[in-house]
């Protein structure tokens, strides 16, 4: 892992390299870059695959202590990231989290080139159901701490009103225990985690910067599973019809983590995007 040092304070990263065009890769709450590791995989020998981990409590590293974490600020943070690294005609995509939207409305996106969309938090649906939990335990003195033990264990991981309500198939242990380890063993990586959930606006902001990324007039691929419970597959219609360039895919037999449920159908997606635009 590599590390830049942003404003908020280190993020680490992973950097395939090689001169092809970059794709930055958004992870959702609680992950990491690993949540992309099948597409990556067959990426890599023609793209530049850059893998940030994001503080939102999957991360290894505690920002800094005043640094502020709310919603707005880490979608904003995106263009700061790719700034920092010289990177230009960055596609960026992202799963799960909704920030690049956020950034639309709220950030500079000159570096940006293209977005990847894949069933993601849009609209009103911040936080989605699996981390409403999350946000309330989180202004609750130690609910927090005594959440993320109760996700050592299998049942809590795999429960339908969690994380398994996110992917069809069982992520394997080996990647959840790294997703979930830095917020279960390190106070201060909760503490991250907790400026993020209790940080979400009110629905008339959320509105607000919905419509307003709709001025983004970049190539948009937006790929959304049908059977997704957790970020409903109208929101994904309703992005493609947001954006002026939009082209939507729909997935059959996959939940939100579309990465890890139907890897070899989204980066067949995702080829043919890049390739026509």
């Amino acid at each position: 892992m590599e590390t830049v040092e942003l404003s908020v304070g280190t993020i680490e990263y992973e950097d395939t390299g090689g001169p092809g065009p970059v794709i930055v890769f958004l992870h959702g709450l609680t992950m990491d870059g690993t949540l992309w590791r099948h597409v990556v995989a067959d990426l890599r020998d023609d793209y530049r695959c850059i893998l940030p981990t994001w503080p939102l409590g999957g991360h290894r590293i505690p920002m800094k202590p005043d640094a502020d974490l709310s919603l707005s600020s880490l979608a904003v943070l995106i263009g700061e990231f790719v700034e920092r690294l010289g990177l230009t005609q960055v596609t960026l995509a992202q799963n799960d989290w909704g920030g690049a939207q956020v950034l639309i409305a709220n950030g500079d996106t000159s570096r940006i080139s293209r977005m990847i969309i894949t069933a993601s938090e849009a609209f009103e649906n911040y936080p989605p159901p699996p981390a409403r939990p999350i946000a309330a335990v989180a202004r609750i003195p130690g609910g927090l701490f005594l959440t993320m033990q109760a996700m050592r264990l299998r049942a809590m991981r795999r429960s339908p009103r969690a994380w398994g309500g996110m992917s069809k198939r069982a992520v394997p242990t080996e990647v959840m225990d790294g997703w979930f380890r830095p917020a279960t063993e390190n106070a201060q990586v909760r503490r991250d985690l907790r400026k993020y959930v209790t940080s979400v606006p009110d629905r008339d902001t959320l509105r607000t910067w919905a419509a307003a990324s709709a001025g983004y007039q970049g190539p948009v691929l937006v790929v959304w599973g049908t059977e997704d419970r957790v970020m409903p597959v109208e929101h994904g219609r309703r992005l493609a019809q947001l954006f002026p360039r939009a082209e939507l895919v729909e997935l059959a037999d996959c939940y939100t983590l579309i990465p890890e449920d139907s890897p070899r159908e989204l980066t067949s997606a995702i080829r043919g995007f890049l390739s026509s635009t």
